[in-house]
């Protein structure tokens, strides 16, 4: 049967004129709702309010316009059905064929600074999402529409197929509006616990952005769910894996700690080199890649500049797999794009504060949620900090600064030795302090980088002296930790004996 009647209800007017003019010259009687009727009206549309068409007005300040058996009895009655038909001519309520809402933006509002509790529950809808429930449980009879982009499908559906929509539509956009519905109040729930004293639950709904070449490894599939695309644009190259996302997440995370142009490579999201500069990104370039010569290739290049040609000449010499920067030189660009199978990753702004949002992992039964480690702790004040007898130059805390932002981007057991602008040694993800240590200091051997008067920091408390010692023998002068362990004491004599300066930040910074 032909849609023969229509109820629109929006919040986002997008396209909604020239889908509702398409609609009245295909035969369709249209019903709508305060704004969006007074929206289609100035548009020149014949429009019947609801309110009109129910015999009751809009109450409560609008909260109460569509809850009414004719409409909801238009949406759910079943067209084949006896008995409904009969309650239906009982009670004079028509079938509506059509309907087509989309919801207060309570994303949008909560999204908001400054946003009260107030006009965070004024922006609940009711009978938007009552509506498209209705028209989506009975999707066999109705078209239900949540979003302006299916609006050109659905007019050339009617085109086709005689003033109706298939069956297989229907149930397509069915399912799009109970994903929609369930995501929308994940986000009320969401945002009301966080006024909750009570026992918490913890619900998520997103929508699908693209499915991944594959997880872990090939023949485990992956899927990419959320708004990836609003922080992160694709410029070049072949589609993304699933270990793709966590090197460009780590990659990105690190490059924002520090404001002078910034150059890391990563590998497995390991930071292997980093380097600052304070003009040229050439400069943070080389300590970068002079950390470890052998990690970038088919690692991942970030830079918190835009990209210049002098820099991407350089990189395309090298198999890389994923470049990140804020943008990309229009010469740059072309340069690195002749490469096929690079990935080139725009970092759009917003990233910083999205990277700061809380980190949901699996767990079994379950998932664990828990704050982001979105800033590196401890850094205040650092001379009044030491533990040694020796305090640090203002040379070594520098170097211990820099130290500290890159060791919390290391898989943990974690060590860096740095100077106040590179890395020069680091070591990653041992089963104890001390192998890490080693690893870094045969890393800086292997790259021909010199320890000495380096500074060294250890992601968590040294547990034993041996670590600090081996770090003070390769050459470090100062060493930046949280402290906190039974042996401190041993620690900070170790240190002593080895002239070494020291001071304990309080935090620690794993990384798992």
């Amino acid at each position: 049967m032909p849609i023969a009647r229509a109820l629109l209800s929006v919040s986002d007017k997008t396209g909604l004129a020239d889908f509702a003019r398409d609609l009245a010259a295909a035969g369709v009687e249209l019903l709508s709702t305060g704004g969006t009727a007074k929206h289609l009206k100035e548009a020149g549309l014949k429009v019947i309010d609801v309110s009109q068409y129910t015999g009751l007005p809009e109450m409560f300040d609008g909260r109460v316009k569509t809850l009414h058996p004719k409409v909801h009895g238009g949406l759910l009655q079943r067209r084949d059905n006896e008995e409904d038909r009969r309650d239906a001519t009982k009670h004079g309520i028509g079938t509506i064929d059509l309907v087509v809402v989309n919801l207060y933006p309570f994303e949008q509002t909560v999204a908001k600074p400054d946003v009260t509790l107030d006009e965070a529950i004024e922006n609940i809808d009711i009978g938007g999402p009552s509506m498209l429930r209705s028209a989506a449980k009975n999707h066999r009879w109705v078209t239900v529409v949540c979003d302006p982009a299916d609006y050109r499908g659905i007019i050339d559906e009617l085109r086709e197929h005689g003033g109706d929509t298939t069956l297989a539509t229907r149930e397509r956009l069915a399912c799009k509006v109970f994903q929609r519905t369930a995501s929308y109040d994940a986000a009320i729930a969401s945002f009301l616990n966080r006024e909750q004293v009570t026992q918490k639950t913890f619900s998520l709904s997103l929508p699908l952005h693209s499915e991944l070449r594959y997880g872990d490894n090939p023949h485990q599939k992956a899927s990419l769910y959320g708004h990836f695309g609003n922080y992160f644009n694709q410029l070049h190259g072949k589609d993304l894996s699933y270990t793709n996302i966590l090197d460009i997440q780590s990659a990105v995370s690190l490059v924002h700690e520090f404001r002078r142009p910034c150059v890391a490579i990563l590998k497995h999201t390991n930071p292997c080199g980093v380097g600052c500069a304070q003009e040229d990104l050439r400069e943070a370039w080389d300590k970068a890649f002079e950390t470890d010569k052998q990690a970038p290739f088919g690692g991942v290049i970030v830079i918190n500049r835009s990209m210049p040609l002098s820099l991407a000449r350089i990189i395309s010499e090298i198999f890389t797999d994923i470049i990140i920067a804020p943008d990309f030189d229009a010469d740059a660009r072309a340069l690195l794009q002749k490469k096929k199978n690079l990935r080139l990753i725009q970092a759009l702004p917003g990233v910083a504060e999205v990277l700061a949002e809380p980190i949901i992992r699996s767990a079994p039964g379950g998932v664990m949620v828990m704050d982001s480690d979105s800033r590196a702790l401890g850094l205040e004040d650092l001379e009044s900090k030491v533990k040694t007898k020796r305090p640090p130059t203002r040379e070594e805390i520098e170097a211990m600064r820099f130290a500290w932002r890159v060791v919390k981007h290391v898989k943990s057991n974690a060590i860096v030795f740095a100077t106040a602008d590179r890395t020069l040694g680091i070591g990653a993800g041992q089963m104890s302090r001390v192998d890490s240590c080693r690893i870094a200091v045969w890393k800086a051997e292997q790259a021909g980088l010199s320890l000495k008067g380096s500074a060294v920091a250890s992601d968590a408390m040294f547990p034993f002296a041996d670590g600090l010692v081996a770090c003070a023998q390769a050459g470090a002068c100062a060493a930046i930790q949280p402290g906190g362990s039974l042996r401190d004491q041993e620690v900070i004599d170790a240190a002593d004996a080895n002239k070494m300066a020291m001071v304990f930040t309080g935090h620690r910074h794993f990384l798992h």
